[in-house]
């Protein structure tokens, strides 16, 4: 028996931040989140089992992905498995389309599309609900990149209860973009697992930090009925930097934050004043993430061009495409 199939998932950016596990095994966070998803960024996976493999074997943008890296992904086939009540291994093909300096992670798109591309080659039958579930066991932020536009990830309190959801926005989502300006696209030298934990279990802000998140929720969706951009993005930017403020809090503290991050925020800040308005966002790196209506947004590139490389800064729309299957 040999059966396949083939999905694309887009990738997000979380504009109401996902910092922390209260699950570790089951990727359970400790609160909800919310996200956009993205247009320019995404990843095509092709999965096709058999009987004759005697192993998961995965191909990462035509290079075979080595026994030590591939473990998380065989971990994450293991649970499919289960599902499916099969012992069928799989070969896995998988293409991120992300540019190579964007800095961006693309655990979400590429396990949301594992996701659904296993979905259909064992003919799951999965629903939105459940695929979102599974694709949350490889990657907490692959839950969300089930849907396209604006989506929440209900943290739940086990396997069953948490998952995402798309946030109706009546096409809001066509008038805004986001600018990513890179700044540094090494290794981190604080994972996001690592960073999470750490800040998790010793900043003296985290519980700050939990006490207002579903405040930040209510008033983004709030924002989001009644397209409210300057309202948007207020609630996101000072979400983005408590979360930051928790790491600072933590015992050692840290940073992702470095000189370029402040000098972008300063940008965004000026560019306001000019009377562009745009809001910006960080996750676990020092790249900056700039949410703007595209109206406004050559003028904040424009900006931007005056301290940053042109291959610094990529721009993005929002798309409301669900992860799909592809021939």
């Amino acid at each position: 028996m040999v059966s396949s199939g083939k999905a694309r998932a887009h990738t997000n950016i979380a504009l109401i931040k996902y910092w922390g596990k209260a699950d570790e095994a089951y990727i359970i966070p400790m609160n909800n989140s919310l996200s956009v998803t993205l247009d320019r960024f995404y990843t095509e996976t092709k999965v096709t089992f058999s009987e004759e493999y005697i192993r998961d074997v995965l191909v990462l943008n035509g290079q075979t992905v080595d026994d030590s890296e591939a473990a998380k992904i065989r971990r994450f086939m293991d649970v499919v498995r289960n599902i499916a009540g099969t012992s069928m291994y799989a070969y896995i093909e998988s293409d991120n389309f992300v540019p190579t300096a964007a800095g961006l992670a693309s655990s979400a798109s590429a396990y949301a599309a594992l996701a659904a591309a296993c979905n259909e080659a064992l003919n799951l039958k999965l629903t939105g609900k459940e695929l979102s579930r599974l694709a949350r066991r490889g990657s907490g932020s692959a839950s969300r990149s089930i849907y396209g536009g604006f989506v929440e990830w209900e943290k739940g309190y086990d396997d069953a209860t948490s998952y995402s959801f798309p946030i109706d926005a009546d096409h809001w989502e066509d008038e805004l973009a986001m600018i990513f300006v890179v700044i540094n696209n090494k290794t981190k030298k604080v994972s996001s697992r690592a960073g999470m934990s750490h800040t998790r279990d010793t900043s003296r802000f985290y519980q700050y930090w939990l006490d207002h998140v579903d405040e930040d929720i209510a008033s983004v969706k709030h924002a989001i009925k009644d397209k409210d951009f300057k309202y948007l993005g207020e609630v996101i930017e000072a979400n983005g930097l408590r979360m930051h403020a928790t790491n600072l809090g933590a015992q050692p503290p840290f940073t992702y934050m470095v000189e370029d991050s402040y000098l972008v925020m300063d940008i965004v800040h000026q560019c306001r004043e000019a009377g562009y308005p745009c809001y910006f966002t960080m996750d676990a790196g020092p790249n900056v993430k700039i949410l703007v209506e595209k109206k406004n947004q050559q003028a904040v590139i424009d900006a931007l061009q005056k301290s940053f490389e042109d291959h610094q800064i990529i721009a993005s729309d929002i798309t409301r495409t669900n992860v799909e299957i592809i021939e």
